[in-house]
């Protein structure tokens, strides 16, 4: 197929001041001395590390607050991202805030979006701790607003972006419906996330069908379910978004660390016990499916969203979740979600300089 077929690949780029990559017709295309890719590097440790203390951040989640939690080591805690060809600005949450005043900013999607807001939150909060600021919840949406800045950073509990319905065989997953979109309308910043709720079976699926047009079905292979909604999600977003007004991003897909043959290390229980990152810049468990189909959909979008590429770079942070120290405290395994501080403050500097 000639490139003047295809459409132009839109995946993000930040410019910078070293050798740059831009994927352009699903081909990596590289400039010499004109930008820098930031999600490819390397953990290094830093002193300097963590951006904050948990105990500075009086809403955050039981869950993430792994140290109140009691785990024991603080290796994970001082590891900074170091992009091979150019350093990762330091976060600014004061230059932050004074750039989006006025705005509001909107995180769509499950508990891995809720772990990047509440890593946001924390950051901003820790930057300007004398500034005034409130933090609603109304059902499924959380606004936690900077009064004095007037800077909404929000989050909107939503792990599909298709909508289930219930119905009168029961609550149905709906491939090609999307009405919740309309409450993402009028925001400037957009950040999207979705995946993990896409495995869940047994108790924990939160939906008894699926439907995709007048097929509805028991259940089908959920990457394929995946990569079909986030086609609905990328059709809403070409239709309905004002890029000169509205800047959208797409998380990545974090990943998890159930597995430790993936990381070389099949006697591992999980993550637990995990004090370091993989060393170097290559998972050896290989991409991830997920990331995959969800940069084919990027790919054929008519719209320029930016993606922040977290997934390699989460991979190689097998030492990041909270394993037994999470989940309020329980002692139940979570090697999913993430630790605070931790992998979701280098999400948040991967934001911020995107921005700036």
């Amino acid at each position: 197929m000639s490139t003047t077929t295809m459409r132009p690949i839109i995946i993000f780029v930040l410019m910078f001041h070293a050798l740059f990559m831009v994927h352009v017709h699903g081909k990596t295309i590289r400039f010499a001395k004109s930008g820098c890719d930031l999600f490819r590097g390397r953990w290094v440790y830093d002193e300097s590390y963590p951006l904050y203390e948990t105990s500075q951040c009086p809403f955050i989640e039981k869950e993430f607050d792994c140290q109140n939690n009691g785990r024991p080591d603080k290796f994970y805690l001082k590891y900074r991202w170091q992009p091979s060809e150019c350093n990762l600005p330091r976060f600014n949450g004061g230059d932050f805030l004074r750039r989006h005043r006025g705005k509001s900013i909107l995180f769509v999607g499950d508990s891995l979006s809720l772990n990047q807001w509440q890593s946001l939150t924390c950051l901003l909060h820790i930057a300007v701790p004398q500034a005034h600021y409130t933090l609603v919840r109304i059902g499924d949406l959380s606004i936690f607003t900077f009064t004095s800045y007037d800077v909404k950073v929000m989050f909107s509990r939503n792990a599909f972006l298709v909508d289930i319905v219930g119905e009168n065989i029961g609550r149905v997953l709906k491939l090609d419906s999307i009405e919740a979109a309309k409450t993402w309308k009028g925001i400037d910043v957009l950040i999207f996330d979705s995946w993990h709720w896409w495995l869940h079976t047994g108790r924990k699926q939160p939906w008894d069908f699926i439907q995709e047009g007048n097929n509805t079905l028991r259940d089908m292979n959920r990457l394929v379910a995946y990569e079909k909604a986030l086609k609905t999600w990328a059709k809403w977003v070409d239709e309905n978004v004002d890029i000169t007004k509205t800047k959208v991003f797409f998380q990545g897909v974090s990943p998890d660390h159930l597995n430790s043959k993936q990381w070389g290390d099949p006697k591992a229980n999980f993550c637990e016990g995990q004090e370091k990152p993989i060393i170097g810049s290559i998972y050896p468990g290989g991409p991830h499916q997920a990331e995959l189909a969800l940069e084919r959909v990027l790919r054929a979008m008519k719209k320029p969203i930016h993606l922040l590429d977290i997934t390699t770079l989460s991979q190689l942070r097998k030492d990041g979740h909270p394993s037994v120290y999470g989940h309020g405290g329980h002692r139940d395994m979570d090697c999913s979600h993430w630790c605070l501080a931790g992998v979701p403050d280098t999400w948040n500097q991967l934001l911020y300089a995107s921005l700036i």
